[in-house]
């Protein structure tokens, strides 16, 4: 499992992206040939050049409440233009984030973006009409025979009551959207390419391209001054604008505590969470029990700077591999050769869709290039095959990286094969539980394939670092996140000085007194892009802790079990979420997964203790 050179691996300079093959590039043409026919769906079904742009609506607002087959064909309508317009969509951001400084790409992803603001906006006066109705009616409309296939998506609009405005209100609401984008937005296109950082100096002088996609790649260097330079010129390029970062940030979370109040929740965490009736003590209760268990992370950062022979632990110590004689990177095609022989307990079915879209159907762009945007991830559309970015450098973690978004895309993949548009979109609560369910799969696999004490301490140590990223330190960006929102609720200003202040006590109650946390790592907060998403980063943790304990099921609960994960898989958004992770068998309603992971953690530092020694 040593890692191969190849012809397609790029060169070591960041290349310009008509310098990589395009079979390395993921297949957009699958979604439209050229931007010409893009722009010939974006007139058919945008109508830019209109005030109205779907005068249908109109018609519709005065009849829908005629009859519920006018309800159905309404409800329809909206789908058949939304699944347009997702599509539109998804083919400029994927082209926006190949070289997000392209000029065409760019402006393409500004209209369409424009377009779906507007569709919200000429569409904002239905929920609010159809909450006007009586109990009565609203009872007939769920259990109508007509609408059967809609009851669950109309469920979730009428339990929104509570939060719904008027019409004229939720038409302004989503009139505002766009312009309170402004600060993701910015924070979008500094980050991935306005900003630029210094070299980074390897121990014997030289300098080294220091970039968004090598970032992560020196901090497992072997090299310490390479791994502290690039730590710390990274994240010097953040002090340099902390007060524009702060407000950017600051911004988005005053977009979030005007949506709360303006829909009377109790706090912004709550309105992130209320649409898919996930209670906010399923947050609370994350946070209390990884801070629980926060010596079993203490002792591991002591086995890490034992091992290391370190008098001080820095942060940009905790990524590289703690066993240096072992090296298990390899070549994206034999990555996805494990990748695919990890997933066997699936099925042959699940096997095969997920190799000839790895390999065949060019569901990946691989590798980085110049102004790509950095980072991996999985997406697309119902119209679309799943989507992978990535900036594979042939590293573990990239191979990691790559399992953990194919897991992604294959949920996606199921999800819209077994459901219709308005439920294939499966809740960002259970978005995580198949990535991380992949890793799982995979990391077994491996440690059933090694031959040496070597390289399962490797492996095992792998794990704990992926638990600590995933689990321990996205728990801990969550907590950063609710005292951020908790601030902005009670009228505290949000300060550079707060922002690290506040960030570098968790970051020490974290990690513990092994671990020094030097001045550039108060900045982190301001380069962390989920902190723009809504309270997104809990779902890490509550997914690898679900993902563990559905491993354990599947591995040892033979067809059924298999059944009931692939179940959960295909459902999309059919059931709330808390429902549809109970397809597989897992309850995210107690804490028990989370202390079960934690636990697991704690007996992994103990046997790669036992390993080292």
């Amino acid at each position: 499992m040593a890692i191969t050179a190849t012809t397609e691996m790029p060169a070591d300079k960041t290349q310009e992206r008509n310098e990589i093959g395009k079979e390395f590039h993921w297949n957009v043409e699958a979604l439209y040939p050229s931007w010409t026919q893009w722009e010939e769906d974006v007139a058919k079904w945008g109508r830019e050049s209109s005030s109205t742009r779907w005068p249908e609506l109109e018609l519709f607002r005065k009849n829908w409440k005629d009859s519920h087959e006018e309800m159905k064909k309404l409800i329809e309508f909206c789908c058949e233009v939304e699944r347009r317009l997702s599509k539109l969509y998804t083919y400029a951001h994927l082209r926006h984030d190949e070289d997000v400084a392209e000029e065409i790409a760019k402006k393409a992803h500004s209209r369409i973006v424009t377009l779906l603001y507007a569709f919200r906006q000429e569409t904002a006066w239905m929920e609010p009409e159809l909450l006007r109705l009586s109990e009565e009616q609203l009872q007939g409309i769920l259990q109508s025979p007509l609408l059967k296939e809609y009851a669950f998506y109309l469920e979730k609009i009428v339990r929104m009551k509570a939060h719904t405005l008027e019409a004229s209100e939720e038409e302004l609401m989503a009139m505002a959207g766009k312009a309170l984008e402004t600060a993701s937005q910015a924070f979008g296109a500094f980050n991935n390419a306005d900003l630029k950082f210094q070299p980074a100096v390897d121990g014997k002088g030289n300098s080294r391209e220091l970039t968004h996609g090598k970032y992560l790649l020196y901090l497992r260097d072997k090299d310490r001054t390479l791994r502290e330079s690039a730590f710390k010129n990274l994240h010097r390029s953040f002090f340099a604008y902390e007060n524009t970062l702060c407000e950017l940030l600051s911004g988005q979370i005053q977009r979030h505590l005007l949506e709360m109040r303006a829909r009377k929740y109790g706090s912004c965490v709550e309105a992130a969470l209320f649409p898919n009736q996930i209670d906010v003590k399923v947050y609370s209760s994350l946070i209390q029990a990884v801070r629980a268990h926060l010596p079993a992370l203490h002792r591991y950062m002591h086995l890490r700077k034992e091992a290391m022979g370190l008098d001080k632990l820095h942060l940009f110590d905790l990524h590289v591999p703690l066993v240096r004689q072992v090296e298990m990177g390899m070549s994206y095609d034999d990555a996805v050769k494990i990748i695919v022989e990890s997933v066997a307990v699936l099925g042959k079915d699940y096997q095969s869709a997920l190799s000839q879209g790895l390999s065949q159907d060019r569901w990946v762009d691989r590798y980085e290039n110049a102004r790509k945007r950095s980072g991996a991830y999985s997406s697309g559309c119902f119209d679309s095959m799943p989507y992978i970015l990535m900036n594979y450098h042939g590293t573990f973690n990239d191979v990691m990286t790559l399992s953990h978004e194919a897991g992604h895309s294959m949920h996606s993949f199921l999800s819209r094969k077994n459901q219709p548009f308005h439920y294939s979109q499966y809740s960002i609560f259970v978005a995580e539980v198949a990535s991380t369910f992949h890793e799982e799969l995979l990391l077994r696999y491996l440690l059933t394939q090694v031959k040496t004490k070597e390289q399962k301490a490797f492996l095992i140590n792998q794990k704990l670092d992926d638990m600590r990223a995933t689990l321990l330190r996205q728990t801990m960006f969550a907590e950063f996140e609710l005292k951020m929102h908790k601030f902005a609720e009670e009228g505290i200003p949000l300060t550079p000085a707060l922002l690290k202040a506040e960030y570098r006590k968790l970051n020490e109650e974290y990690f513990g007194p092994d671990v020094h946390v030097d001045e550039e790592a108060d900045i982190e907060w301001a380069r962390i892009p989920h902190f723009y998403y809504n309270f997104y980063v809990y779902q890490y943790a509550t997914g690898i802790s679900a993902a563990h304990a559905l491993v354990d099921k599947v591995t040892s609960g033979g067809d059924s079990a298999r059944d009931a994960y692939l179940a959960f898989l295909s459902a999309g958004s059919s059931k709330y979420p808390i429902d549809v992770l109970g397809l597989a068998g897992v309850d995210m309603r107690t804490s028990e997964p989370v202390e079960a992971a934690m636990r697991h953690f704690n007996e992994l530092v103990t046997e790669l203790d036992g390993l080292l020694r």
